[in-house]
């Protein structure tokens, strides 16, 4: 798979020194849906904004199939679709000619026929002929991604696409997002829904104060970083763990009533559950219930935004 987009050592410094972006070095692969995760203020919209060519990069370099972006901004702008966060529609002017005047922004001449099967494929024709002011929220988002596809570029870029969303139309929004892979379209999506994230994209990036901290396949991530933890439910509290057990890295919930015991099956030497329960049993304590539970993406992203966050901390001192 050949990367669309290559971004390297880009840096965004403002007025007062603040630096947006510090040496990001990223590579999108064509064809993909790419996850990008931050928190408030990480550099998400920052750095979608420097690919799209809206905002200049301090220094470093952009380029887009190949082209700078910078240098040759018509030839890159045109292979880009943005969807931004802000709802910015002209409120009393119809569905359909406001896609067809943004396909006219890009010299791209009129298609009648490409605009109706997008539309339809929106789930959006029905609505054509309906003024933006007479649609519900998540009819306005489509209407922004068939605004931003009416040139019909080979690179989306959906920042925030479900902001505000309810949980239906998000499903239906993440439904879209995939057609459109399918289709051949590369997807960008920055997004607070973790699940999100973890429902449809091939890659997880995570930045965090204008650095990238990861960009992984998002089933290597969650097999690599995840981990599972037995939690077995006491049927009398503990005040500490047995020193016979003391060894077995078991830790004990602040109540008493529940041992928990962290482990990994990726690495193929198997568990040591079997033998765990066995020294629970000989240790004579008795268990009412057993269960598995295995970290989300969430904590994962939030443990390595904390990470970096105690780092950066730790070296400012």
């Amino acid at each position: 798979m050949t990367d669309i987009v290559t971004v390297e050592k880009l840096v965004k410094r403002y007025k007062g020194g603040f630096e947006a972006l510090k040496g990001v070095d990223l590579a999108i692969r064509e064809g993909e849906i790419l996850a990008l995760l931050g928190p408030n203020g990480a550099g998400k919209t920052t750095l979608i904004s420097a690919i799209c060519g809206i905002t200049m990069p301090s220094s470093g370099s952009v380029r887009v199939g190949g082209k700078d972006v910078v240098k040759e901004y018509r030839d890159t702008r045109s292979m880009i679709g943005l969807v931004p966060q802000e709802v910015n529609l002209e409120l009393f002017e119809t569905v359909w000619n406001q896609v067809r005047f943004s396909r006219g922004l890009f010299d791209k001449a009129p298609d009648d026929a490409f605009l109706e099967e997008m539309l339809k494929g929106l789930s959006l024709w029905d609505k054509k002929d309906s003024k933006t002011i007479e649609l519900s929220g998540g009819m306005k988002r489509r209407v922004l991604i068939a605004k931003a596809l009416s040139h019909n570029p080979r690179i989306l870029f959906l920042d925030e696409p479900t902001a505000g969303v309810d949980v239906e139309l998000r499903r239906g929004m993440w439904e879209t997002v995939a057609e459109l892979k399918r289709q051949g379209v590369t997807i960008i999506l920055t997004t607070h829904y973790i699940e999100e994230a973890e429902a449809i994209a091939d890659r997880i990036g995570i930045i965090s104060a204008g650095k990238i901290l990861l960009v992984e396949e998002k089933d290597s991530l969650m097999a690599r970083l995840s981990q599972k933890e037995l939690r077995i439910e006491l049927a009398e509290p503990l005040d500490r763990v047995p020193e016979a057990l003391a060894d077995t890295g078991l830790t004990l919930a602040e109540d008493g009533r529940r041992l928990v015991y962290s482990y990994d099956t990726a690495g193929g030497g198997g568990t040591g559950i079997t033998a765990l329960l066995s020294r629970l049993k000989e240790g004579g304590v008795r268990m009412t219930d057993i269960s598995t539970h295995q970290s989300s993406l969430e904590e994962i992203f939030v443990d390595l935004v904390e990470h970096d966050g105690a780092d950066r901390q730790e070296t400012a001192q």
